[in-house]
């Protein structure tokens, strides 16, 4: 039955094997890896591409074409559970967390970012006032990154 839940590992590898930090990650339902992923943040050059991101994308891909409502979305994913190398960072933490996936398993902490209680513990019903806070300060952050870029795009093209 969890015949391919160390699926996790090898992603892991992969990940190692790409110069990239070694996160993998799998989402189970009923006993079933549905997806996997890996940190890509390096080839992607995309600080957003955590080994969690890429599985849920496989998934949000996958249910689109199924044609899937946000409400069969949000029901499949209260009945997943996520099994990965390292606790999920703070904005992984927090996206697991407002899509309502059921379980979080993780072999090692994450003492400087992580989002599951090592840092924050956003999955938790008393850390909603501070989840809300850091959504907060991270679009806030996301749109000071943005005009950043931009302004050296802008000085790049002018060039």
């Amino acid at each position: 039955m969890y015949a391919n839940l160390f699926l996790f590992l090898y992603k892991a590898k992969l990940a190692l094997d790409s110069l990239e930090v070694p996160v993998g990650c799998v989402i189970v339902e009923d006993g079933n890896v549905i997806a996997a992923g890996r940190n890509q943040t390096n080839k992607t050059q995309n600080a957003t591409r955590h080994a969690e991101m890429e599985a849920l994308d496989v998934l949000l891909v996958q249910w689109q074409r199924t044609r899937f409502t946000a409400a069969e979305v949000a029901e499949k994913f209260s009945a997943c559970s996520l099994y990965m190398t390292r606790e999920p960072c703070i904005m992984c933490a927090a996206a697991l967390s407002i899509i309502g996936i059921k379980e979080v398993y993780y072999v090692c902490a994450n003492d400087k970012v992580g989002g599951c209680g090592s840092t924050l513990s956003l999955h938790s019903s008393s850390s909603r006032h501070v989840l809300g806070q850091f959504l907060n300060l991270l679009l806030l952050l996301v749109l000071y990154l943005h005009s950043f870029t931009l302004k050296l795009c802008h000085m790049t093209i002018d060039k």
